[in-house]
């Protein structure tokens, strides 16, 4: 107990000592800047003002970022939107004139003799041409409501043939629907097929070229929705 007490007294004691000096280093630099407030206040005020300025600036840079972010998300609703609207019109087609309408954007982006199956049992090939450096494109449409998704059976299906039974060099998987499910795109990735969901399509539709569409395979807006199995 004594022993406590004796470390209690000298806590206090330092303690005091301390205050008593700051409160004497307090004073002493009061009467320095008293004595030397000719001196001190150009760096108080520079001091001051480079605080404000940098308050400023930093706001500035909060707003400046605020506003890019919001005029990027108003772009990126903008495209969605005009994707959407040309998507209209192919939404409207049979899946016939769908394939006929993927055929024209073949054409369109440089693709060479390039023909539509048209009918039944031609094992995944609805559309075939080539490309313009030489390889051979094969198409398989899937003409499907827009909140469905490619099943990972249609992309076995497309796996199984585009290469084996059809040669391809590049294999397309193009569909008006949202999303492949996971199981799909995971399959489209691992065997090279080239996965164009509804963003993309929109895109293409929009003017894109193929040749810059074929590297985002199955990226964008189409893979946000958390697909089922």
């Amino acid at each position: 107990m004594a022993t406590r007490r004796r470390r209690r007294r000298l806590k206090k004691r330092t303690r005091r000592q301390l205050q008593g000096w700051g409160a004497v280093a307090a004073l002493a630099a009061v009467v320095w800047v008293a004595g030397h407030w000719s001196m001190v206040w150009p760096l108080l005020v520079a001091v001051l003002a480079a605080a404000v300025l940098g308050g400023v600036g930093w706001a500035l840079l909060r707003a400046h970022r605020h506003a890019v972010g919001q005029d990027r998300a108003w772009r990126a609703q903008e495209e969605a939107r005009a994707r959407e609207l040309s998507m209209a019109e192919v939404d409207a087609l049979s899946w016939q004139g769908f394939e006929a309408y993927i055929a024209e954007l073949c054409r369109r982006d440089g693709c060479k003799k390039v023909v539509v199956s048209g009918k039944s049992g031609d094992l995944g090939a609805d559309v075939v041409g080539y490309m313009a450096d030489g390889r051979k494109l094969v198409v398989q449409c899937k003409k499907y409501a827009p909140h469905r998704s490619v099943s990972s059976q249609d992309m076995q299906k497309f796996v199984g043939t585009a290469r084996l039974e059809h040669g391809a060099d590049v294999a397309l998987f193009v569909t008006t629907c949202r999303t492949f499910t996971k199981a799909a795109l995971g399959l489209a990735l691992r065997q090279d097929i080239v996965a164009l969901h509804r963003d993309l399509l929109g895109s293409w539709v929009k003017g894109a070229h193929l040749e810059t569409l074929i590297p985002l395979n199955g990226s964008g807006g189409g893979t946000r929705r958390r697909p089922s199995a």
